[in-house]
């Protein structure tokens, strides 16, 4: 079982499931899964996407959490501690660590695009949408991301946002800011779902996202699907593992990660039903890629009635989205310093904080001045992503649940679990065969 409760704990089971909630509720949810649904074929993609997280995301996500909860450190002290109380070696840190430095990296790029949902949501309030055409607002966005120094304001206003959060702790920061934003999250989406439902296209989308198209399920799919579930749950990043272990005994963790996925899934789907119907109703292209948000509904908000209001609650939607997804993946970065050097939390925020904010300056330039610059022919922000997501986040998941199903004692893990014998085939199934082979498949595709 868990170890005492040594540091910072979560106040309440809700303030740890609406943070957790959070940190999967980001830009993947209402920037990314809109647009790879739109690649990928509408309800099809959905229908495989929602296996993927039942069969891989939830097992992973709970051997997250209950390695943090038992270790109570941050995830490479984490790990070693519970592999030397094992009997096993110290190296098994590795996953701690690969999950730590993902976060750090992570951040680092995503905050530059959290930038943008700053910029445009800044935009959508002084109606610099309005009256633009299609080659217009492509022109506006453009122009954007070839301004360094105005990403540069965004991006530093962003991390700043960030660094304010976290640096006031696990309750009074991390906690209280998730139950002020998802919140207010939930009640943007249910005014854009509701204006979605006056528009001509609502049936349209409704039918684009859960009527399956069969024919459009390849392999391509099933791994992009695959791949964001990975990246939905904040899986492989030391985000959910740091998480756990502010955790007490008394929180299910198969309850916990139950709701989790309930809600991260029902914010993506009515992501979908509040940007689809705009997209269908004014005649635009719903595989738009990454600009359906930055450059698809810009024109739509500027061309409609109540467009402006609209506007501004949707790029205030996305960065209260991408803001409880950056506090987490700032938490891990935070806690291993806190615990492993001399500085308070403030001072081990600030300084994770500068740090990647510096990184977030090299992604920023890859769309301007270090355009050029390739490794690999990826740019720096491009190479950051494909990193991290390819590699990094699927390579820590994988070693966080074959260290719990295969080196964990599993009468241990039953009682942790608190599942009965047939509850507990099904996950040792799961755990042992299912989720890392799932995760195999999709390091055998990037190599």
């Amino acid at each position: 079982m868990a170890t005492a409760q040594s540091h910072a704990q979560w106040s309440s089971r809700m303030g740890f499931v609406l943070a957790a909630t959070g940190s999967a509720v980001g830009l993947g949810n209402i920037w990314k899964f809109p647009y790879m649904v739109g690649q990928s074929g509408g309800a099809a993609f959905v229908l495989v996407y929602l296996a993927c997280i039942a069969l891989i995301g939830v097992p992973i996500l709970v051997s997250e959490w209950l390695l943090g909860r038992r270790g109570q450190k941050n995830p490479i002290n984490t790990m070693a501690q519970i592999a030397h109380q094992h009997g096993h070696h110290r190296s098994w840190a590795l996953v701690g660590a690969i999950g730590v430095l993902g976060a750090f990296l992570i951040l680092s790029f995503y905050s530059v695009i959290g930038g943008w949902a700053l910029a445009y949501m800044r935009d959508a309030i002084f109606g610099s949408f309005s009256g633009l055409d299609k080659t217009a607002i492509g022109t506006a966005f453009e122009t954007f991301l070839a301004q360094p120094g105005e990403l540069l304001a965004w991006h530093s206003l962003f991390m700043l946002l960030t660094i304010g959060v976290v640096a006031m702790g696990v309750a009074g920061g991390l906690e209280r800011g998730s139950k002020l934003m998802m919140p207010a999250l939930g009640l943007i989406l249910i005014v854009l779902v509701g204006y979605g439902a006056t528009t001509g296209g609502f049936g349209d989308a409704a039918a684009y996202l859960f009527n399956p198209d069969w024919t459009k399920l390849d392999g391509k799919v099933l791994l992009a699907a695959l791949g964001h579930a990975f990246f939905t749950l904040s899986l492989g990043m030391g985000v959910m593992m740091a998480y756990g272990s502010y955790l007490g005994e008394d929180v299910n963790l198969l309850r916990a990660a139950r709701t989790v996925v309930i809600m991260d899934t029902t914010f993506a789907l009515c992501a979908g039903m509040a940007i689809f119907p705009i997209v269908f109703a004014n005649g635009l292209d719903p595989a738009a890629g990454p600009g359906l948000v930055f450059v698809t509904l810009p024109l739509a908000f500027g061309n409609i009635t109540g467009g402006l209001l609209l506007g501004s609650l949707f790029f205030l939607l996305l960065t209260f989205a991408a803001l409880t997804s950056s506090i987490s993946l700032l938490e891990p970065v935070v806690e291993l310093l806190e615990e492993r050097t001399p500085l308070n939390r403030i001072g081990a925020t600030v300084v994770a904080g500068l740090t990647i904010w510096a990184l977030g300056i090299a992604a920023l330039l890859s769309f301007n001045l270090w355009s050029e610059v390739k490794f690999a022919g990826l740019n720096v922000f491009d190479l950051l992503d494909y990193v991290t997501s390819k590699f990094m986040l699927p390579l820590a998941g994988l070693g966080a649940i074959v260290f719990v199903a295969w080196k964990l004692k599993q009468d241990d893990v039953q009682r942790e679990l608190q599942l009965g014998s047939g509850g507990f085939a099904l996950w040792t199934l799961l755990a042992r065969y299912v989720a890392p082979i799932g995760v195999l498949f999709v390091f055998w595709n990037n190599l």
